[in-house]
């Protein structure tokens, strides 16, 4: 999965990094279903821990298709960052349509009580070998 491109951002001193692939083997594009793992990664340079307690991903398919998706933490984790450190996870996301993209955002807390979002960078999700059909 490292070899996929890297998508980054920087905001307020937190990187995201995030590298999206392709999972051919659990997707059926006969039945309209395109599966993708991304792994993200969430690096702290600032100089206090900060933690990571909401997601916010705006998801669109090929045909425009827009889904917003909010909740808690990421993978059932609210992890606190130390300064210097990363955290890293893995999760995934099916389309109806073979290509889409994704962006979004993090609500962190820092060690004063300020609340920031941390922005995700938008990346693309594409079969390989298809052609893209961004809207």
């Amino acid at each position: 999965m490292h070899d996929a491109p890297a998508y980054e951002a920087e905001t307020d001193g937190i990187i995201v990094r995030v590298r999206p692939s392709y999972l051919a083997g659990q997707s059926d594009p006969e039945a309209g279903r395109w599966v993708w793992a991304y792994q993200v990664e969430i690096v702290n340079l600032t100089a206090g821990p900060v933690q990571l307690v909401s997601r916010r991903w705006v998801i669109t398919d090929g045909r425009g298709q827009v889904e917003e998706v909010r909740g808690p933490g990421v993978i059932g984790e609210q992890p606190t960052i130390q300064p210097g450190a990363s955290f890293n996870y893995a999760s995934g996301c099916p389309l109806a349509t073979p290509s889409g993209s994704m962006v979004g955002g993090y609500a962190m807390i820092d060690d004063l009580g300020r609340t920031f979002e941390a922005a995700i960078p938008a990346f693309s999700l594409d079969v390989p070998g298809e052609r893209r059909v961004l809207n």
